[in-house]
C-alpha cells in the first residue's frame, strides 16, 4: 500500500508564499514523474506544474515565473514553491505520483488528500 500525505496550504494575503510538500511512504520501488494538480471549486481539475524523474520540470502558463517544482528522491518528497500568489491561484492543490511498487510492477499513478490554498485578503 502507498500513502500521499500533502501539507502546507493554508490562507494568504495575495503577493504571499505557500510551500506545499507531499510525501509517499508505502511500498516504493521507484517513482518516476511527479505533478501538482489544482481544482477550484466548479472547475476541472488541472495541471499546475511536472518533474520528471531526470527533473525536468513544466509549469502551465499561469504560473510560470511564480511557481517551481522540486523533489528530493532521498525522501520520496515532491515539492512547489508558490510565490507572488493571487487571488485566481485559490484552490486544492492534489500532488500525483506515478510509481512502481516493486522491480517488475507496471507504473501506478496515486494522488494525495488534498490540501487548500486560499488567496484572499
Amino acid at each position: 500500500q502507498v500513502q500521499l500525505v500533502e501539507s502546507g496550504g493554508g490562507l494568504v494575503q495575495p503577493g504571499g508564499s505557500l510551500r506545499l510538500s507531499c510525501v509517499a511512504s508505502g511500498s516504493i520501488f521507484t517513482i518516476g514523474a511527479m505533478a501538482w494538480y489544482r481544482q477550484a471549486p466548479g472547475q476541472q481539475r488541472e495541471l499546475v506544474a511536472s518533474i520528471t524523474s531526470g527533473s525536468s520540470t513544466r509549469y502551465a502558463d499561469s504560473v510560470k515565473g511564480r511557481f517551481t517544482i522540486s523533489r528530493d528522491n532521498a525522501k520520496n518528497t515532491v515539492y512547489m514553491q508558490m510565490n507572488s500568489l493571487k487571488p485566481e491561484d485559490t484552490a486544492v492543490y492534489y500532488c500525483n505520483l506515478n510509481l512502481r511498487t516493486d522491480w517488475n510492477s507496471p507504473w501506478l499513478s496515486f494522488w494525495g488528500q488534498g490540501t487548500q490554498v486560499t488567496v484572499s485578503s
